[in-house]
């Protein structure tokens, strides 16, 4: 499994010592209102077992101290492998300071580098304006509107569909 490193992070892979980071994550509503509803813990459970088992998914840490601020992942599609989705998430106490842009920066580097995909997907809620801006900074496009196509807490949204796709070398 890989490790990713920038200047001030460190990627890894998650470990069964990242319970507890996880499940403060997923239990956090200023996180959880531009991602899903909150899930019961047995459900938290399982998404934590298939990302323990996945091959690009990984914490966000200082490269410092190794404090989780994150995560990221890429799951590469079955039908399409030249293709990914990529997610992140940051705790709150670390948005605004450039981690995910930092983060996905990383990511999409690995992505095109070592794993064969030439083209990154990425979804985001339409009211999650801060998360679209990191995306547009990394150089994705804004491909489609998916209007009224995400639920959140019985709640309709408008899902952005972003693309960045690999420069030919």
């Amino acid at each position: 499994m890989a490790i990713i490193t920038t200047s001030r992070l460190t990627l890894s892979p998650f470990q069964p010592s990242d319970w507890l980071f996880f499940l403060a994550l997923r239990e956090n509503p200023d996180i959880m209102r531009f991602m899903a509803d909150i899930s019961p813990e047995r459900e938290t459970r399982l998404l934590f077992a298939r990302r323990l088992a996945a091959q690009h998914t990984f914490v966000i840490r200082e490269q410092e101290n190794g404090t989780p601020l994150g995560d990221i992942g890429l799951q590469i599609s079955h039908l399409h492998p030249q293709e990914a989705d990529v997610g992140y998430t940051v705790i709150p106490s670390a948005q605004g300071k450039g981690i995910a842009s930092e983060a996905l920066q990383a990511i999409c580097q690995y992505a095109f580098t070592q794993t064969g995909v030439n083209a990154i997907n990425a979804y985001v809620l339409a009211d999650n304006t801060p998360s679209a801006r990191v995306l547009e900074k990394q150089g994705f496009v804004r491909t489609q509107v998916l209007e009224k196509a995400y639920e959140v807490n019985g709640m309709l949204y408008d899902d952005w569909v972003y693309r960045l796709e690999r420069s030919p070398v």
